[in-house]
């Protein structure tokens, strides 16, 4: 988005055709048409007839996003109190479901929490090969099963031992498979509705996991999973190289669901917190994300 807004505004004034065209640059940078609409109306209300230079345009823009989404920025913090903490991670395959998984099983195993894992997306050999490879980087137990099990017995006799052995939090994996709806959509519910035999409030958290890239369509996967499980936050992934997720904040404008971390990269530190203010500044092209 920062090229196309230097390409707007060297220094211009803000009469409706600039204003026209301000708002379409925001809509193709899938911030939505109701972000777009209300950071325009921002402007007309304000600075309707001066002159705005580039930078200024870039600030008041990141200012206006930033507020949108200091609401949603929201940590996940495994309870102490429920342990183990129940999260239960969803998403269409591809999304980087299992890395996320692993990264904050790293994330909390550093700060002296003991999380335990499980390969529940039992279709995809290489989701369990890659969570154990995590498992054993991370130091972390993964708990998996035969090609194509019951992740739903998988995930009962995890919390089980993880009850048993005393662990802060329990991570499942799930399938991805959005083209077979009402499978997944059964084998979700199965899920939660086992695990909560042995812990009638787990999950504690459902976390969907979305491809930043995949821009308009993350709108529609956050609807189509609410309809399946209680999504309880999000951690948007792939927010590095050329996609700055504009998505997110037409994410915030349309569910206003929590998003806990996003992923810029594969490396374990790579999930960082949601930081409203530098996410705002970076997409408008006006310095990049803060690192740490």
């Amino acid at each position: 988005m920062g090229e196309s807004l230097s390409s707007l505004f060297r220094k211009r004034r803000m009469d409706d055709e600039a204003l026209d065209e301000l708002e379409d640059v925001l809509i193709t940078a899938d911030l939505g048409a109701a972000v777009a609409r209300k950071i325009v109306h921002g402007f007309r209300v304000a600075r309707f007839g001066e002159e705005v230079t580039d930078v200024q345009l870039r600030e008041a823009i990141a200012d206006e996003i930033a507020r949108i989404l200091a609401p949603v920025a929201v940590p996940l913090i495994p309870d102490p109190a429920r342990a183990p903490h129940v999260v239960l991670v969803v998403g269409v395959n591809g999304t980087g479901k299992t890395t996320t998984i692993a990264k904050l099983a790293s994330l909390w195993a550093g700060q002296g929490l003991k999380p335990m894992l499980v390969a529940g997306d039992t279709f995809r050999a290489a989701a369990v090969q890659q969570l154990q490879i995590w498992g054993e980087r991370t130091g972390c137990p993964v708990v998996s099963g035969a090609a194509n099990a019951d992740a739903a017995g998988l995930a009962y006799d995890a919390l089980t031992r993880a009850k048993a052995e005393g662990r802060d939090v329990l991570l499942i994996d799930t399938a991805g498979r959005l083209h077979n709806k009402a499978d997944l959509m059964a084998e979700l519910a199965k899920i939660v509705r086992v695990i909560r035999k042995v812990d009638p409030t787990a999950p504690h958290s459902v976390l969907l996991v979305l491809d930043a890239t995949t821009g308009q369509n993350a709108l529609q996967q956050v609807k189509v999973f609410g309809e399946m499980v209680d999504v309880t936050g999000l951690v948007v992934t792939k927010l590095d190289g050329s996609a700055k997720g504009g998505i997110v904040v037409a994410l915030a404008e349309a569910y206003g669901l929590p998003v806990h971390a996003v992923g810029v990269g594969e490396k374990a530190e790579d999930l960082r917190p949601f930081d409203p203010r530098d996410f705002a500044r970076s997409l408008v092209g006006l310095d990049e994300m803060a690192h740490g």
